[in-house]
């Protein structure tokens, strides 16, 4: 299994390099500048600061030095927070994100699995019906929506909970429930269909047959068979956590680095923006191999050669 680890790790290399290259492009191609004003500045102090940031070389001596700044841990300065690298801005909001989206998305895989567990226990019933129709809500309304909702019905109108700010566990309960409702909702179906395909398998009718204990049976049994679609889910979860976190961190005022990319996106700010996108990537290849080695452990009938 080490050594599938190795390779899925070297062969992610291409993957990153790719989407480096089209985010890189893609920030160049679009209109604006990251010092481009309301007012205009004068010619020289602009080639100063092209001169400054080597702006004002050829695109494919930028991408040469950046590649090269980058294989060496260097994510190059901001252009926007002056006198501060792309690392340490990032270094400050990305615990904030990680911490937010591994709550939601725990929340949403314990959640989620009760939900279809119950749904499948009591097929065609209210029940059922209910954790359907939660479900279906949660897949269509997207978190940009349920976000401002759920901050204007219990922050302003209410008073129950905190609308922004971070630290608190009180702080943390309309972000986390924002980001994680669309993931509960799928991982519930998901969870539904494979536990009502289990509760039918032969190895299931066979274990009511000796006897065991109907919790026994739907937790050791069933539920681990009905839990690999889930886990399987947990790869492109963790990729809409990251992205739907960029919207909740606005809403909520959350110092993440949610915030600093749509703020270096507007500004023009092509290294934090970059340094985004390479932080994200990462993220989403390294979790999907976890997704894959445990999806092994919970399965014998897969290996790893």
């Amino acid at each position: 299994m080490l050594s599938y680890a190795l390779r899925r790790l070297l062969g992610a290399i291409p993957t990153i390099f790719i989407i480096i290259t089209a985010a890189f492009f893609m920030m160049r191609i679009a209109p604006g500048g990251p010092f481009d004003q309301e007012r205009t500045l004068e010619a020289t102090v602009m080639e100063n600061l092209n001169a400054t940031f080597g702006l004002d070389r050829p695109l494919w001596q930028q991408y040469g030095m950046y590649l090269g700044n980058l294989l060496r841990g260097d994510m190059g300065p901001s252009f926007i927070y002056r006198d501060m690298r792309v690392q340490e801005i990032l270094g400050e909001g990305l615990p904030v994100s990680v911490q937010l989206g591994l709550t939601a998305l725990v929340l949403a895989l314990a959640v989620g699995a009760l939900l279809g567990t119950l749904a499948a226990l009591r097929q065609n019933s209210s029940t059922d019906y209910a954790v359907i129709a939660v479900a279906t809500f949660g897949i269509t309304v997207p978190n940009f929506v349920v976000a401002p909702v759920l901050s204007l019905v219990f922050a302003v109108m209410l008073s129950w909970l905190p609308a922004q700010g971070w630290g608190e566990a009180r702080q943390m309960v309309l972000p986390v429930i924002a980001l994680a409702l669309p993931q509960v909702a799928i991982v519930a179906r998901l969870v539904r269909g494979a536990m009502i395909e289990a509760l039918r398998s032969d190895h299931v009718r066979t274990a009511r047959a000796y006897g065991l204990p109907a919790r026994m049976v739907v937790l050791k049994h069933a539920l681990r068979a009905a839990i690999l679609p889930a886990v399987s889910y947990l790869g492109p979860a963790a990729a809409a956590l990251l992205t739907g976190s960029i919207v909740v961190e606005q809403v909520f005022n959350l110092p993440g680095i949610g915030r600093y990319f749509v703020q270096g996106a507007l500004n023009r700010d092509y290294t934090l923006v970059m340094g985004t996108v390479v932080i994200v990537a990462v993220f989403v290849v390294v979790f999907n191999l976890i997704v894959d080695l445990l999806y092994a452990l919970l399965d014998p009938r897969v290996r790893y050669d």
